[in-house]
């Protein structure tokens, strides 16, 4: 399955997504095209910058809107309150109307070469320029309705698939701002990211998707910075009020660095794109791509990696083989015995996958007892609360496990006494363990009054 896996170990804004879609191969020109189509009164026009952060090459994306004369690609590692930071390039210009490249027609610009720039030494791919054709009316910079932006996407020539995902996109925003401000979402007016550059940074995002062929995408567990942002509403402590609710179910990890690392934007695109937050597992790596922040940061890059390449999926056998489980382990030395035998209770009606306890010696000679927890992932931090609650233990030893097991069946067999449960175990598709179950071989050995042992062996026989 075609896969686009973001590794956000910096945090992440629209910019360093896009920008990280560009280094994968997005043309900037395509993506221009594409923004053409939309009924902007601003006037404005793109970068796509190759420089470095902390010796990683990447792209820097940036949106120049023409009407302030500012760069607006500076999502990631600003305040919130509009105060910019440039970084001042060299670069050659050259401008394009998208209007006048109809029926496919190629960009006379849409070079990809480098040079480097003897200033810096920064190396460009190119500078696309974009001057919108639609002049009239008002520079809306600062803020956009959202009743404003869903006809401005609604009514453009966009595809089906860039409209419903930048609609999804600006959903989720407007539900959040709303339930921030208290005001229905349909009246939520987007100030940082109703803003020009955060708009661009939203379709560009859903263009290179698109131009990507449509991956499934997935994302590393995210971190944020800390300190302050100023956004329009005020002073609030990173992450902002908004990436907060914006990942809300999402794990977030606060990390050693005094700046915001993800923004709103970052926030939205990843929560609507991103099936799932995880470490990457099983992908087969086809191309890589990094998209560059506008700040340099002291403890890491100031990178988004996105990494392209097909996930190789297990077979159904060898999937259910193996899994992962957590060992819950606790010291008992003054529970006596059969509240011992009740928290073993309490557990396996729980969920617990088993439960044991074995003798050890402890401290001052004092005898005592391991208790033992296997858990699924899901259940174990319900199941360590339980221990906590119903022993004397203060506290719980919790370790990750790769277990490898058989593949389970149970199939119901016909002895001389009756019928029998008996569980199969498979490696692959060779049949290594015939069990049958106490339970049922119990009833038929009681009800026929013969010893169990003759039913698990006529159970074993029916197998073979």
């Amino acid at each position: 399955m075609k896969t686009l896996y973001f590794n956000c170990f910096s945090g992440a804004s629209g910019d360093m997504l896009v920008g990280s879609l560009i280094d994968l191969g997005v043309k900037l020109s395509a993506i221009e095209w594409e923004l053409g189509k939309l009924e902007l009164p601003d006037k404005f026009h793109l970068h796509a910058n190759r420089d470095q952060r902390q010796n990683v090459t990447g792209i820097k994306f940036t949106v120049h809107d023409e009407s302030t004369h500012q760069c607006c690609g500076h999502d990631h590692g600003h305040d919130h309150g509009h105060s910019h930071e440039h970084e001042h390039q060299h670069a050659e210009h050259s401008h394009s109307h998208p209007h006048e490249h109809a029926h496919g027609a190629e960009h006379s610009h849409d070079h990809e070469h480098a040079h480097e720039d003897a200033d810096d030494g920064s190396e460009f791919i190119h500078e696309q320029g974009h001057a919108h054709s639609h002049e009239h009316g008002h520079a809306h910079t600062h803020g956009r309705n959202h009743d404003e932006i869903r006809k401005l996407i609604t009514d453009s020539a966009l595809s089906d698939f860039v409209k419903q995902r930048a609609l999804a996109v600006f959903q989720r925003i407007a539900v959040v701002e709303g339930k921030i401000h208290g005001v229905a979402p349909e009246k939520v007016t987007f100030h940082e990211v109703g803003a020009l550059d955060s708009i661009i940074d939203i379709i560009s995002f859903c263009v290179g998707i698109e131009k990507l062929g449509r991956p499934r995408v997935l994302a590393s567990p995210l971190v944020e910075g800390t300190g302050w942002v100023d956004c329009a509403h005020g002073r609030f402590p990173v992450p902002s009020t908004a990436t907060l609710e914006l990942l809300a179910g999402i794990p977030l990890t606060q990390v050693d660095e005094p700046h915001e690392l993800l923004t709103p934007t970052g926030a939205a695109l990843l929560a609507e794109f991103a099936e799932e937050f995880a470490p990457m597992q099983g992908l087969k790596t086809e191309k890589v791509g990094y998209g560059l922040g506008t700040r340099h940061l002291k403890s890491r890059p100031n990178v988004v990696r996105a990494i392209l390449g097909e996930v190789v999926e297990a077979s159904t056998s060898a999937a259910e083989e193996q899994d992962t489980i957590v060992v819950l382990e606790t010291n008992l030395d003054d529970l006596p015995g059969e509240l011992i035998g009740d928290a073993q209770e309490k557990l396996f009606a729980a969920g617990a996958l088993d439960v044991f306890y074995q003798p050890i010696q402890m401290k001052k000679n004092r005898p005592g007892v391991l208790l033992s927890v296997l858990a699924s992932p899901a259940d174990a931090d319900k199941l360590a609360d339980l221990i906590l609650t119903h022993t004397s233990a203060f506290g719980v030893r919790r370790t990750t496990a790769e277990r490898a097991k058989l593949r389970r069946e149970i199939k119901t067999v016909t002895t001389p006494f009756g019928a029998v449960e008996v569980k199969l175990g498979y490696r692959g598709d060779k049949l290594v363990q015939v069990a049958p179950e106490f339970e049922s071989a119990r009833k038929i050995a009681d009800a026929k009054n013969v010893p169990l042992q003759k039913v698990y062996d006529a159970a074993r026989q029916a197998i073979s």
